[in-house]
This record gives C-alpha cells, structure tokens and sequence, in this order.
C-alpha cells in the first residue's frame, strides 16, 4: 500500500505536476489540500483518465480537500467536514473508506493561525481540538484501521524547522499547536509515519517561495502521515519528493509518502 499527501496549493495551477506524481509513484491513495477549486471545477475527468477516482470537500479559490483511489480500490461512506470545526464553510477535512485496502482515511488541511493570540490562531487551535475528537471517535467505533494526512501547519518537534530560534514566538511551533498534535496522536493511537522511519533524520515538506528557501534548505516538516498503530507496524518507508518542489510551477510544499506492506 502506497499512501501520499501534497498540499498543491490550487489543483488546476498543479494539475500537470498531480499526474507526474501519479504516473512517476502509482500510490494508491492520494490525500490532496488546498485545492482552491469550486466543486464543479473539480478535474474529476483528467484524474479518471490518470486512473483515479475522488471524493473532493471544495470552497472556491481558498481551502479545499480530496481524497483520491487507484481505480478498482473503491471509495465509500464519505464525510465532508468537521465536528466543532469553527469555519465549516472553508473545507478543511474530508474522509472515506477505501474499501480495497480496508482503510479509512482523511485530508486535512489545519488553518494556518497566523499571529499567535490571534482569533484565527483561536480557530486553528480549535480545529486541531476537532480533529483530536474526530480521531478518537474513529479509534472508538473499531472499524478499518486511520490514515489522517495533511498540512497540519505545525511542526511538531524543534527537529522539524531548519532554525529554532527563528520561530521563536511565531505560529506552527508553539507548545498548544504541538500539544494538540500530540493529543490526535494519542487519541487516535496514530504514530507520525515519517519519525517512525526516520527517528532523528530532518527533512522538511515546506519552503517558502521567497528568498530561495527551497534551494538553501530553510523549510519545516509541517505536513505529516499519521497511520494507525497497527499500521505502522507495516511501515516499509517514508519519505519526501523533493523533486516535485522543483521544476514547472511547483507548489510551495513537496509530497510525502508512505509505503506499507500488505496485510496478511
């Protein structure tokens, strides 16, 4: 089972760069964020012709979610949005079974905060608490095993920024934001999939466009795979394209993925 998350800020800006991750790693599952298109926007053909359904949660130019399955893996009882969340209306969350892999999994794409003691900081800390909640409903219910993949907007330990100390008092790095990572983890029983691999190594998922961050390495791990313990277990590898970050209209984030091997 190969699962990938990609932020591609805007879907329709990225769509070429969508397919070459399709046809360069066949994953089986594909959790999208920031698609920024209106539902009937949504290029449910071209990612058919790729071989790929979707169920999509979309807002417009801002937000916006999907999941994507290999053809023949199925996607079944999907849910649009988040209990508790406070701005339902940007679609931030969307989950399914995929029903060929005996998986349920989500796309989440956590407000960004901006200020710290900010209201929007109050709706991302909100949201995290939403997604805690949602997490251990799933975990209560006993049913497929979780894959939740997304753009948390938090890095969760100081390994995961190239410099501490220059986000000292910013947003994505404080205790609460970390502390309600922590606290979906523990309420989902999920293990971050990527230190599971690489317990010690640094490696980011975002760069800022500006400044030649990307080519200076100046980015933060801040889209993570959060997977069932019972799937960790299966974990192979995980990793990060960085090579999708380059080339034609990149999107400011790089794919992780994750492969696991199959159940027995």
């Amino acid at each position: 089972m190969r699962l990938a998350t990609w932020n591609v800020n805007s879907l329709r800006a990225r769509l070429p760069r969508v397919l070459e991750l399709l046809a360069k790693h066949d994953p089986d599952v594909v959790l999208l964020q920031e698609t920024k298109v209106a539902a009937d926007q949504f290029p449910v053909g071209e990612l058919a012709e790729a071989g790929y359904e979707a169920c999509h949660h979309s807002a417009g130019q801002w937000a916006g979610v999907a999941v994507l399955a290999r053809r023949g893996l199925g996607i079944a009882d999907t849910r649009a949005g988040l209990p508790g969340e406070v701005r339902a209306e940007e679609a931030r969350w969307i989950e399914a079974d995929v029903p060929g892999l005996g998986v349920r999994v989500a796309s989440a794409y956590v407000v960004n905060g901006r200020e710290v003691g900010s209201p929007t900081f109050d709706e991302k800390l909100a949201f995290l608490d939403a997604m805690a909640a949602r997490a251990g409903d799933v975990r209560a219910a006993a049913g497929a095993p979780l894959v939740i993949g997304g753009d948390f907007n938090v890095a969760p330990t100081d390994a995961d920024v190239y410099d501490p100390g220059a986000f000292a008092g910013a947003t994505h790095v404080t205790a609460p934001e970390r502390e309600r990572v922590a606290a979906i983890l523990e309420a989902g029983d999920l293990v971050d999939a990527y230190r599971a691999v690489h317990p010690d190594e640094p490696q980011f998922t975002w760069w800022d466009y500006r400044q030649g961050h990307f080519h200076r390495g100046l980015g933060m791990r801040i889209d993570l795979l959060l997977v069932s313990a019972g799937l960790a277990g299966r974990l192979r590898a995980c990793g990060i394209d960085r090579d999708l970050r380059k080339g034609t209209k990149p999107s400011d984030h790089a794919p992780l993925l994750a492969d696991l091997q199959d159940a027995t």
